[in-house]
């Protein structure tokens, strides 16, 4: 990165933004409390609100969201007549999954071959640090040129909307002249991107009742309906005989024109065991960014050990549904309801539960942000062009932001490249990603200011 002082101020502040990082990786703030404390996502939300006071934020409140959990709200003022940037992460994560698989423990920040590890390093926690470091930056060289405001979600992993009805109910709040939403990231390392588009979400889960009771399969195998078979032939009507996800009505032709996605480049950023084929047709692009994709995500059946001779009276499993820009997911829930439903076989008993829902997202690239990012861009990754790219993933907020501030500008930017392994055991950043990012964030709003 050649000499500018912002950038220089970022390198300097490298190793106390590892050490909070530490800290915050450090609490177990999974927003599903049947799993874990409370307490830990508590700690977590004060730990960002502490930050935000040393920084100078006013205002700086925990927000109780309907949802049971907290977001941190704060304020940090311009210079008079300024335009307002909201900067958006969120400090809760997902469940480690299997901590066997873990080289190093997922709560406690390891540095092995460069990168950072823990739950939380990449998404988004570290978008926490890149938002703080970007304003210590501007603060050491002239001065944060905009108003600020910071909202670091607290159930965002969750799917469970508690920030998105907040901010309906008290749309003043969070309004902004652009939005920097910090939970995306780059195509992949030093490649800087910026998410255009994102995928909606739907969580619903399915139950299937056969049975009173569950029944000896030797005494009654062969006639008595088995529930867990009957789920798993609901499941398999979403996936056609190439692995593409068929939900009746929902169309599933989306193409993808932007930045493609090599599909040896994918089978190698999956980690797709050899010969075992990619799902779906079209284009890479066209599947993980255009098109739904509708993932069986747990199955609640007996487990292989300890499991007794029975047909099983009842099972239940949770279904994600993936809806790409362009559908509405309103009408996605239906669909995906009534296909469960229509594909149940046996005339067993099905029950369908929406957990969790948000819309797809497209951006309006061609606005003054969006220029202003890419300067940023081109100056904290020297002789690259800002690219634009989709996300498979889904942040509800997006929509709920565009739809109460029509005329904000929207961007999404952040840390989770392929490297990344987001949601996956042994998730990192990368400390030299976290420090272009950062300063990409403190130029774009320096740009920004002036534009």
């Amino acid at each position: 990165m050649p000499s500018n002082p912002v950038a220089e101020t970022v390198a300097s502040l490298l190793p106390r933004a590892k050490e909070e990082l530490t800290e915050l990786v450090a609490f177990r703030s999974v927003a599903d409390f049947d799993q874990f404390p409370r307490s830990e996502s508590e700690g977590a939300a004060n730990w960002v609100a502490d930050a935000l006071r040393a920084e100078g934020f006013e205002d700086v409140a925990l927000l109780d969201t309907p949802d049971g959990t907290q977001s941190v709200y704060g304020h940090l003022p311009g210079p008079e007549g300024a335009k307002t940037v909201l900067l958006y992460a969120h400090y809760d994560v997902q469940p480690p999954l299997d901590e066997a698989a873990w080289v190093s423990p997922p709560f406690e920040l390891t540095e092995r071959d460069g990168r950072w590890y823990g739950r939380g390093a990449a998404d988004c926690k570290g978008g926490v640090l890149m938002h703080l470091l970007a304003l210590r930056a501007l603060k050491a060289n002239g001065g944060v040129p905009v108003h600020i405001k910071v909202i670091a979600e607290g159930s965002e992993e969750m799917g469970t909307g508690g920030l998105q009805r907040y901010a309906e109910a008290h749309p003043e709040l969070l309004a902004a002249d652009t939005v920097v939403i910090g939970d995306a990231g780059n195509f992949r390392v030093g490649l800087p991107t910026v998410t255009s588009s994102l995928r909606g979400m739907v969580l619903m889960r399915v139950r299937v009742d056969a049975l009173e009771g569950n029944l000896h399969s030797g005494q009654f195998g062969g006639a008595a309906p088995d529930a867990l078979a009957a789920l798993i032939r609901v499941l398999d009507s979403l996936r056609a005989e190439d692995g593409t996800t068929t939900v009746d009505g929902l169309p599933g032709d989306g193409t993808w024109d932007g930045l493609q996605y090599a599909d040896e480049q994918f089978r190698e950023d999956a980690k797709v065991l050899d010969g075992v084929e990619l799902v779906g047709s079209g284009t890479v692009a066209d599947r993980i960014w255009a098109r739904p994709a509708a993932t069986v995500l747990g199955i609640d059946a007996p487990p292989v050990v300890g499991a007794t001779p029975s047909i099983q009276a009842g099972a239940r499993a949770l279904v994600g549904l993936r809806v790409p820009p362009g559908a509405d997911v309103q009408q996605a829930i239906k669909l995906l309801e009534s296909h469960l439903v229509a594909h149940t076989p046996w005339g067993a008993r099905v029950s369908c539960e929406l957990i969790g829902h948000g819309q797809p997202f497209r951006a309006d690239t061609s606005s003054p942000a969006y220029e202003a990012m890419a300067a940023a861009m081109a100056v904290a990754y020297p002789g690259q062009e800002m690219s634009y790219a989709g996300h498979g993933g889904s942040i509800p907020l997006c929509n709920a932001l565009a739809a109460l501030y029509p005329d904000a500008e929207i961007l999404l930017i952040g840390l989770s490249e392929p490297e990344a392994q987001i949601h996956a055991a042994n998730e990192s950043v990368s400390p030299e990603e976290l420090e272009r990012m950062s300063v990409t964030e403190a130029l774009f709003l320096q740009n920004y200011a002036t534009n």
